[in-house]
This record gives C-alpha cells, structure tokens and sequence, in this order.
C-alpha cells in the first residue's frame, strides 16, 4: 500500500481531534510520532504498533515513516495541532522526494491559533498572520522584521512559541519589536494549555503583555488597530457598517 497519513491531532483532547484524523489513525498499521505526541492517543491506539523518535530528530522519524511504508504498511505520522502549522509536512514532503514509490496524504488539525482565539474571543477576526518567536530554525534577525512589518501592516498576529527555558526573555523582546509601532495600550491577551482542564485566558494591554511572564504551552495574540477588549473577550472588529449592524 505505501500509504503515509500525515495526521494533526488539534491541542491534545479526544473532542478536539477531528473524526477524519480519528479514521486514518484507525486504518494505520503502524502510528509514529514524537513521544509526547503518543502519549496525546492516551492508550486509544495500543493495538497498532507505535514508534517513535525523541525531540530534535525529525529527520530520521520522517525517514522512518517511509522505511516502514515501503514493506507495504499503512503508516500515520502523526503532530500537534496542524501537520501543516509548524508540523510535519513539509519535511514528509521533502524527505518523500526520495521515495517516490509512497502516498501522502495530509489530515489537517485545530491549530492552536484558531483553538486559542475561540477561547479568547475573536481575535483574528480580520487579516491576520502567525509567527513563530522560536529561533531553533529561524534566525532571529529575520522574525524581528516579520513582526515589524507585521505591526506595521496592521495585522492581528497570533504568535507561537513565546517562552521557553532558553528564551525566557523572547516575548519580552518581541513586544518591544512591537512597540515601536503599536500604541502602549492594544488589546492583546494569550491562551496557556489550550484544550486541556487547565486551560487559562488572560486580557492584557501590549504594555502589559511585554511583562508577563508565559510557558511554552502559551499561545499569544495582538489585536490590530480595531481591536477591543469586550465582555472580558478580545475582539478584533471585522469592519461591518455600523446601519448594517443595526438591521
């Protein structure tokens, strides 16, 4: 069959995995995927066989997805969240030049923008970007400008991987970046645990966003320039004519 799913799993609950992620795990041979991620199925899937790579070897878990399609498995690589979010799928895709004999298909996933804004409110409500504060890949040089011209467009942003032991100063950082063109006082607010029973919402202004103090498991959102903090929710206005909105 040589047939590789590419599955995300959403934030980490059985309500929030999609019923076609649930499928093609169910039709998979074989499930592969970061430890962490494993632990996600919760026992649900202990009859397939599962393998799995620590952090920071990509690469060969991807390699091993394909060794195992090409003896003729059903194989599901399975991520957090979107495969296509900062996931795997761009990297299947590459190391899959290689073995061209193998099927991949992408089941998408609730990323963590979309499952935090709704806990938030709304705000990605209008044009938005998301943009990652993690080095690891990407120079720092090149994510201060994206946040730059972010701001500068007007975007709400979501921005992921805010903090961590090695960055703990990075959303610091980056609201300074901000700050630059945002007004002090912008609605902005941040998700931590999105998805599970300790799942937490906060408001804040952008000042206040730059001293508060997050996890790796924290998803940030900035409002645009429309954007207000209502009912305790964060909204970023979708623009309708106000003798629209009166009908």
């Amino acid at each position: 069959m040589n047939k590789i799913y590419v599955v995300g799993l959403g934030p980490g609950t059985a309500e929030m995995t999609t019923p076609e992620a649930m499928h093609a795990l169910e039709d998979a041979d074989t499930i592969i995927g970061y430890t962490v991620y494993l632990k996600l199925l919760d026992g649900k899937f202990d009859d397939k066989e599962q393998m799995s790579t620590p952090m920071m070897q990509e690469e060969k878990r991807c390699v091993m997805c394909f060794e195992e399609a090409m003896k003729g498995k059903k194989v599901a690589m399975i991520c957090s969240g979107d495969a296509g979010i900062y996931g795997m799928a761009s990297l299947m895709y590459e190391i899959g030049k290689n073995y061209p004999e193998c099927e991949l298909e992408i089941i998408p996933g609730i990323t963590a923008a979309t499952s935090g804004a709704a806990v938030l409110g709304a705000p990605l409500n209008h044009d938005f970007c998301v943009i990652s504060l993690s080095d690891l890949l990407t120079p720092w040089e090149k994510i201060e400008k994206r946040l730059e011209y972010a701001a500068k467009a007007d975007f709400a942003m979501a921005i992921y991987n805010p903090s961590s032991h090695k960055r703990a100063d990075y959303l610091q950082k980056a609201c300074d970046i901000l700050l630059r063109e945002i007004e002090p006082e912008r609605p902005c607010g941040f998700v931590e645990n999105i998805g599970r029973e300790d799942t937490k919402a906060t408001t804040c202004t952008l000042a206040e966003l730059r001293d508060m103090k997050v996890n790796m498991f924290t998803t940030v959102f900035i409002g645009n320039s429309t954007a207000e903090i209502i009912g305790g929710k964060l909204v970023t206005k979708r623009g309708y004519p106000s003798e629209r909105r009166a009908e």
